[in-house]
This record gives C-alpha cells, sequence and structure tokens, in this order.
C-alpha cells in the first residue's frame, strides 16, 4: 500500500491487503530471526561470553541471557503499547524493527570474554534487553496493523501470516547458520564465523525499513485519531476498562501461556533435545528443524483460515487436549529414533549414585562435594541417572562399582567417560538413518501441528478480544508477559529440571503444568461459536471504532 492510499473513508483492496501482509510479515521473520539466532547458536555464544568449566552452568547461563530478553518484553509492551495508541501502529513498529535490528548486529561485534573479561557477558545482556524491549512492541503493531485492514471474515486467515512468520523467523536462522557453516571451516566458525549471521541483521533491517516505509497507517487509528477519540492514557485505560481484567487475564494464561510453552518446546526444547541428551550431529539437527519449521509454516494459515468458519477457541481448546496427551509420547520417540543405543544402555547398564552430600547445584561454578562433581559429570555428558542413599562414595554402572571418590578433577570427567564406554555406551555423534530421520522429521511436525493449533489463530483473537483505542496495548501486555516470563524462561527452566533429575524428559512437566492450567482458563473465559468484533462479543460497547 503506497502512502496514503488508504483513507478512513473505504476499505483497502486486496492488493493493498496483500502488501500489507507481506510487509507486515517480512518485518516480523526478520525481527524474530534477530531474536532466535540467540538461541540457535547458544553453545557457541556460551564459549564466547560465559565460559565455564561447568558446561551445564555455561548453558544455563546463555538460557538466562535468552530468558533476560524475554524478561524485558512487558516493559516494551507497555512503552511501544502506548505510543502505538498514541501515535500510531505504523510508526511504533518502524522503531521496533530498527531497535533490533541494531541489538542483534551489536552481539556479533562485541568481543569475547577471553578479551575483555566480566564486560562481555554484561552487554550482551544489555543488548539481550533492548532486545526484549523491541520485541515487546512488535507483535502487537504487526498483529493489529494487519487485523485493522482485514475483512472480518478473512481476519484468522490473514492474521496467521503473521503468526506462520514467527516461525519463519526460527526457520531463517536455522538456514543462515548452515550456510554459514557450510561456506566457513568448523574451527574458524567457533572461533568467528558464528558473528556473521549476527551482523546479518543489518541487511535484513534495511530490507524490513524499506518494505514498512512502504506502508500508511492503519485505517482504524486513522478513523480513531480523526474523530479525536485516541486514548489519552492507553496503560491505565487497559487496566481500567470495563471487562478488561478478566479479558487480560484470560490472555495472559488461556491463550498465551498454553501457545508460548508448546511454541518454545516444540522449537527450542526438540533443538537442545537433539543436540544434549540425544547427541546427535548438530548439522543433522540443523537440517531436521529447518525441513519441519518450513513445512509448519503452513499449518498456522490453515488454522487461522479454519478458525474464520469455527471460531477462535476450538482450535486452542484441541491443541491444548492433544499436547497434554502427546507430548511425552512424542519426546519418547524422537528419543528412541535419534538415539536407540542410549536406551538400550540405560537399560542394560542404569547408573545409580552415592555418597555424602550427594547433591548437584547446576548454578556452581566448583561443586561442593565429590559427588556433587560426578552428578555435574554424568549430567554433561548427557548420561540419566539415579541418587542412592547409601554412605559409600560410588558410582554403579549395571552390575559393576565404581570408586570416583579419589579422581583428580582435571581427569575425572573422562575417567567416569571410560567407564560408561566400558559398559556399552556410546559418546560419538549420532546420524541416524534415513529411516529415522524421516521419523523425526514427522514428530517435530506433529509437534509444529500443535503449536498451530494453539497460535495459528491468536492476532485475531486478541484483536477482537480488546476495544481499539486500547488494542494496541491490551493485546501487548498479557501476551508478552506470557510469552516472556512462561515462554521465555522454559530453556532455563526445563534445561535446570533435566540438570536436577538426571532425566532428559523431566523438562516437560514444566510445560504440562503451564498448559494444563491454561486449557482451564481458555475453556472458561475464551467466547464460543463464530468470531466476533469486539462490539458483537457481549462485553461493554467500545467508545471508538471497531475493526473494518
Amino acid at each position: 500500500m503506497v502512502e496514503g492510499a488508504v483513507t478512513p473513508h473505504r476499505e483497502p483492496t486486496e492488493k493493498e491487503i496483500r502488501l500489507v501482509i507481506a510487509a507486515s510479515s517480512a518485518g516480523t521473520v526478520f525481527e524474530w530471526y534477530d531474536f532466535f539466532i540467540y538461541g540457535t547458536l547458544a553453545g557457541l555464544i556460551g564459549a564466547a561470553f560465559f565460559p565455564s568449566d561447568n558446561e551445564t552452568l555455561e548453558i544455563l547461563l546463555v538460557w538466562a541471557g535468552f530468558a533476560v530478553g524475554f524478561g524485558f518484553r512487558p516493559l516494551g509492551a507497555i512503552l511501544f503499547g502506548f505510543l502505538g495508541d498514541r501515535l500510531g501502529r505504523k510508526y511504533t513498529f518502524l522503531v521496533t524493527v530498527t531497535l533490533m535490528g541494531i541489538a542483534t548486529a551489536g552481539v556479533g561485534l562485541i568481543p569475547s570474554a577471553a578479551s575483555i573479561g566480566l564486560a562481555a557477558p554484561i552487554i550482551v545482556i544489555c543488548l539481550r534487553i533492548l532486545q526484549g524491549l523491541a520485541l515487546g512492541g512488535e507483535y502487537g503493531g504487526a498483529a493489529i496493523y494487519v487485523a485493522e485492514h482485514a475483512p472480518p471474515e478473512k481476519r484468522g486467515f490473514y492474521t496467521s501470516f503473521i503468526q506462520a512468520s514467527v516461525v519463519g523467523g526460527f526457520v531463517l536462522s536455522i538456514a543462515v547458520v548452515i550456510a554459514c557453516r557450510a561456506l566457513i571451516p568448523a574451527d574458524d566458525f567457533a572461533a568467528w564465523g558464528w558473528r556473521i549471521p549476527f551482523l546479518l541483521s543489518i541487511v535484513l533491517l534495511f530490507i524490513s525499513l524499506w518494505m514498512r516505509l512502504k506502508l500508511s497507517e492503519s485505517p482504524v487509528f486513522q478513523a480513531m485519531k480523526a474523530a479525536g477519540e485516541t486514548s489519552a492514557n492507553p496503560f491505565k485505560e487497559s487496566l481500567t476498562y470495563p471487562g478488561n481484567p478478566k479479558r487480560i487475564f484470560v490472555a495472559l494464561f488461556g491463550i498465551t501461556g498454553v501457545l508460548t510453552t508448546i511454541w518454545y518446546t516444540a522449537f527450542f526444547s526438540g533443538l537442545s533435545f537433539l543436540r544434549g541428551p540425544m547427541r546427535v550431529d548438530e548439522s543433522v539437527v540443523e537440517w531436521m528443524l529447518l525441513i519441519a519449521g518450513t513445512i509448519s509454516m503452513s499449518f498456522y494459515v490453515v488454522v487461522g483460515k479454519w478458525s474464520d468458519r469455527v471460531g477462535r477457541k476450538k482450535p486452542i481448546i484441541i491443541g491444548a487436549i492433544a499436547s497434554l496427551v502427546l507430548l511425552f509420547p512424542v519426546f519418547w520417540a524422537i528419543g528412541s529414533l535419534a538415539n536407540p543405543g542410549l536406551e538400550r544402555s540405560a537399560r542394560a547398564a542404569p547408573v545409580t549414585v552415592s555418597g555424602p552430600a550427594c547433591e548437584y547445584d547446576p548454578f556452581a561454578e566448583v561443586q561442593a562435594s565429590p559427588c556433587g562433581r560426578a552428578l555435574q559429570d554424568l549430567t554433561a555428558l548427557g548420561i540419566p541417572y539415579t541418587i542412592d542413599d547409601a554412605a559409600a562414595a560410588q558410582l554403579a554402572i549395571g552390575s559393576r562399582i565404581y570408586g570416583y571418590e579419589d579422581l583428580p578433577d582435571d581427569t575425572r570427567r573422562a575417567s567416569i567417560q571410560s567407564w560408561l564406554e566400558t559398559n556399552g555406551y556410546d559418546f560419538t555423534r549420532q546420524t541416524p538413518p534415513l529411516a529415522s530421520l524421516v521419523g523425526i522429521v514427522a514428530l517435530l511436525l506433529l509437534l509444529g501441528v500443535l503449536s498451530a493449533l494453539t497460535y495459528g489463530s491468536v492476532a485475531a483473537l486478541l484483536s477482537e478480544m480488546f476495544p481499539a483505542k486500547i488494542r494496541y496495548s491490551s493485546m501487548s501486555i498479557p501476551y508478552h508477559i506470557g510469552a516472556g516470563y512462561l515462554g521465555g524462561f522454559l530453556p532455563l527452566i526445563a534445561g535446570y529440571i533435566v540438570a536436577m533429575t538426571g532425566n532428559a524428559y523431566a523438562g516437560l512437566w514444566y510445560t504440562i503444568a503451564v498448559v494444563g492450567f491454561g486449557l482451564i482458563v481458555a475453556w472458561w473465559g475464551l467466547p464460543d461459536g463464530p468470531p466476533r468484533d469486539f462490539e458483537d462479543s457481549g462485553q461493554d460497547p467500545p467508545a471508538s471504532p471497531v475493526l473494518p
């Protein structure tokens, strides 16, 4: 849509809407690419900025940095929601995409911790905060912008491209990493090549700005501004508007809590699970996620279009119930296909650890006891274990007993690994056979379907839940609190649970708990029946224009 092409007095044409969708979706892809490239390169970022002798601590610090960015998303939602409701949708998300691009490129320019010490992780955290602030304003702006251009009967379909674009950002991050690995020798990529995907953000920023500058303001916002009906204080009104506290609660737990934990479990937990405990070759994992992610983007569009006929509630309820039933079986099946030898070894020669003060603190640089150090090594090696109350400092691998207490720190892990290999454990990177790879991709696609069911219609649903004059703030705040804390902290919390239990699947319980509660809230709080604009939903009528 060329600047000024759409006025408040007519609906946009199909051609104009296609440009709105394309520009908004492309910007969303680029912005989420910027955010996800950090998680995609977690291992190398840990080595560069959070080095530690405790490998588990190193990766947890990376995920903590990941979570910090998410933790600031609600503040970004408040700030940019205020600007979006006061100044307009278009210029607000032009600011957010610029901030995201600059902050992401900055990560690629930071010297390593080996060069500048503690300053390196501090700068990384500061840039992650800027990314979180930017992302807090991006999703609401893009979703509302498309929703306010879309005809009501196609709103779910048109806005579903925004949801698919979030997956597109993840896919793009994987594709860029694969391309860089193919062009740069492995040692060079680990040393400096990993910075290139971050620096690429500058190019993506200019493309996104070029596309979005072609757009005009939302017709709904133009109408409100012309009538003098924009909100004086969108944040305050979001909390005080009649019925809004309930709607925000439902949006937070019944919508966002469900979709975000399923999404991050499907993609990031799948990525970490295959790379880590299952020891699958990194390039193989990246190709599987690339294929599964690319195909799964279409699921979001299908669900969004379906929701225009059956309503927004039904797909979310179906997806949440299916997730509660299927998450554990799907991951068990992925584990069996990815590394069947590990499962056989764990059954034939289970590992049991005993000894005084047998406790493991994943956040400790140095464990307090020899038993804790043994548990640290087993966790780093990805080996499941159980703890026995016996006083003797022993490591039982099947029927064989080993004493670990007097092992030197510099050779302890190598000794434990040697014991495990003697008892049938294989620590080589795995490349599953073709049939297994196809099976894993199919299971990842099933996770993509679960995510699409709970996510595909959400932009339309949230836009319809709130009055137009405070829509940007009202939908952004609960969305980014849920996505920022319930979803953004998932890799850290799930990783901590796995480290504490020695069970590679135990982190899924976090997702189960959040989705289970969210299902109850969604069943109670979401409206049944076909989609309805805000004024038709049985709520207090708004004092401003509704969706066109």
